[in-house]
């Protein structure tokens, strides 16, 4: 397992060793003693998945505490532009964002700690979308910020996205008060 730090305090990209012969793959899509070694001691409370046509984008989603959450996400069969928003007022990257590509046939993950707004659009059709959580989902503590704020500027790389009625009125990042 090879763990690569972002240029955003704790957002790190993880590429499982993948074993692969004539019968298929097989690879270790978490491992609690690898990911101590490099800081995260993780407990996972909640697993979520998605499936998406393509063009779909979901996000930019937030938990605010007492139950932000960090992700650790992968996709199992499509592709997605995945997006992580560091939105924790102290950090000298407040604002900033990464991008990375997941599929299921790269088989990585992103972790994403808490104080990130996360957000995907997928590239293919039947995408599905996998992600553990290390906090329960809590309506009250939701939030977003709108997929496509100038301020932001994130290529998304589609003309023409299918987003929820939520998400078309998300507030812009200017007007989010960050819990973090």
């Amino acid at each position: 397992m090879e763990i690569i730090k972002t240029p955003l305090e704790g957002l790190l990209i993880i590429k499982p060793d993948v074993f692969e012969d004539e019968r298929g793959y097989f690879f270790e899509s978490f491992n609690y003693d690898k990911l101590l070694q490099v800081g995260l001691d993780l407990k996972f409370m909640q697993d979520n998945e998605s499936k998406s046509k393509k063009d779909v984008l979901r996000g930019l989603h937030y938990q605010a505490p007492p139950f932000a959450q960090g992700k650790l996400v992968r996709v199992m069969r499509g592709s997605v532009l995945d997006v992580a928003v560091d939105i924790r007022k102290e950090s000298p990257t407040y604002g900033k964002w990464e991008s990375i590509v997941l599929s299921g046939q790269n088989k990585w993950m992103y972790w994403i700690p808490p104080g990130f707004a996360h957000g995907f659009a997928t590239l293919e059709d039947d995408t599905i979308f996998f992600y553990k959580c290390t906090n329960v989902y809590s309506k009250v503590s939701e939030g977003s910020i709108l997929w496509n704020d100038p301020a932001l500027n994130i290529n998304w790389g589609i003309d023409h996205p299918m987003i929820s009625d939520k998400d078309k009125v998300s507030p812009r990042f200017n007007e989010v008060v960050s819990p973090f």
